[in-house]
C-alpha cells in the first residue's frame, strides 16, 4: 500500500524557477522511455522531433484570471474560487477568523457581505457591484515562488494559446509553447480550470485515503472526434500536454469508449495503479514532492523510473515547477 512518503524527493531551494526564462521554447526537456527505461537530455526545441504526422496533441485552453485580491484596508485576503455570478463569488479567506456571516468587506468602489460558509471553510460573498478585477486583482501565483506576481506574469502566466477564463493557475506544462512551433503540429484543445486545489497538500499518510478536489472541465466535438480518429489508428498516439489534460481524458475515459462533446467535474485521483486508456504520451513540468502531481505521473511511468528520472533532474540543475524545465514520456 503506497504512503505519500514514497512520492517523496530532495530538491534544493535555488532549482525552483521563480522567474520565466525570456524565451518559453528556451526549457531543457527530460525525455523518458517507458519501455527501455532511457533517459535523455534534450531541450524544448526538439519537441516535435518526437511525433509523427499521425500524432495528435492535446492542450489545456483554460485562462488564468486575476484572482487574488486584498481588501481596501490591506486586513482581508481573497481569492475568488469560482464566480456564481458576477456578483456573486465562492472566495478562499485569510484570515477565515474575521469573515463571518454578515461581515463586510471592500475592493475598490465594491462592497462585499459574507452569505454562508461552506463545509469546505470557502466564504460565500455578495458584492453590491461588480469588483474592477483589472485595477485590483492579482494572479495567485503558487507559494512556492515567494513573491507577488507582476504585470510581466500578465503574459508569462499564461499559454499562449488561453481563450477560456476560469483557472486560478496556468497549465504549466503549455506554457513552453510559442505559436510557430504548434503551428507544425496536429493539435485540438480541451479545457480544465486549474483550481486551488491543484496546490492542496496531500495530508493523509496512505495517498488512498486522500479526498481528491474537483475541477471544471468542457470537451468539445471537433477535439473529441479527432481523439477517437486517432485511438483508431494503428499508428497515431495521443500526447497530453500537462496532468490538467491527462485527468480530462482519462476520466472521460472511463465513461465512453467513444468520446464526444461533453462538460462537467471531474475528482479523479490517478495514482499507481492505473491504466491509461487514450494518453499514450505526456509532457508534463517537475512537480512538488509528495503531490498528486508526482503520483499522476509516477501512475503514467513507474515511480522507480520517475525518482530516478527526478535525482538526475536535481543532479543536471534542471529548473523546477511551473516556470522551469519539463519532462516528455513517451
Amino acid at each position: 500500500m503506497l504512503r505519500t512518503i514514497d512520492f517523496d524527493y530532495h530538491l534544493p531551494e535555488e532549482l525552483i524557477a521563480s522567474r520565466p526564462l525570456d524565451d518559453r521554447a528556451a526549457s531543457r526537456m527530460m525525455v523518458i522511455h517507458r519501455d527501455s527505461g532511457i533517459i535523455e537530455h534534450r531541450m524544448f526545441s526538439d519537441f516535435s522531433s518526437y511525433l509523427t504526422p499521425d500524432d495528435l496533441l492535446i492542450l489545456n485552453d483554460t485562462k488564468v484570471t486575476p484572482a487574488r485580491f486584498f481588501s481596501n484596508d490591506d486586513k482581508i485576503e481573497l481569492v475568488c474560487t469560482q464566480k456564481l455570478s458576477p456578483l456573486e463569488w465562492e472566495c478562499l479567506v485569510r484570515p477565515g477568523k474575521k469573515m463571518k456571516p454578515g461581515r463586510t468587506v471592500e475592493i475598490g468602489e465594491a462592497t462585499g457581505t459574507v452569505e454562508a460558509i461552506l463545509d469546505s471553510g470557502n466564504r460565500i460573498i455578495r458584492w453590491d457591484r461588480e469588483v474592477d478585477e483589472e485595477t485590483y486583482g492579482q494572479l495567485a501565483l503558487p507559494h512556492y515562488m515567494n513573491r507577488e506576481s507582476d504585470r510581466a506574469d500578465r503574459d508569462r502566466y499564461q499559454t499562449t494559446f488561453a481563450r477560456e477564463e476560469g483557472a486560478i493557475a496556468a497549465p504549466t506544462a503549455g506554457l513552453h509553447f510559442t505559436p510557430e512551433i504548434l503551428a507544425g503540429i496536429h493539435h485540438r484543445f480541451l479545457t480544465l480550470h486549474v483550481g486551488v486545489g491543484t496546490f492542496r497538500p496531500v495530508k493523509a499518510d496512505y495517498i488512498k485515503d486522500h479526498d481528491m478536489h474537483s475541477e471544471r472541465y468542457s470537451l468539445n466535438q471537433e477535439t473529441a472526434d479527432r481523439i477517437n480518429a486517432v485511438k483508431q489508428s494503428p499508428t497515431g498516439k495521443v500526447i497530453s500536454t500537462g496532468t490538467t489534460c491527462t485527468r480530462v481524458l482519462e476520466s472521460l475515459a472511463r465513461e465512453s469508449a467513444t468520446l464526444t462533446e461533453i462538460s462537467g467535474e471531474t475528482n479523479i485521483f490517478i495514482h499507481p495503479p492505473f491504466e491509461f486508456q487514450i494518453v499514450d504520451s505526456l509532457l508534463t513540468n517537475f512537480h512538488l514532492p509528495q503531490s498528486t502531481l508526482i503520483m499522476l505521473v509516477s501512475a503514467f511511468a513507474n515511480r522507480e523510473l520517475i525518482l530516478e528520472a527526478y535525482a538526475k533532474a536535481v543532479e543536471e540543475k534542471y529548473r523546477f515547477f511551473s516556470y522551469g524545465d519539463c519532462m516528455l514520456i513517451v
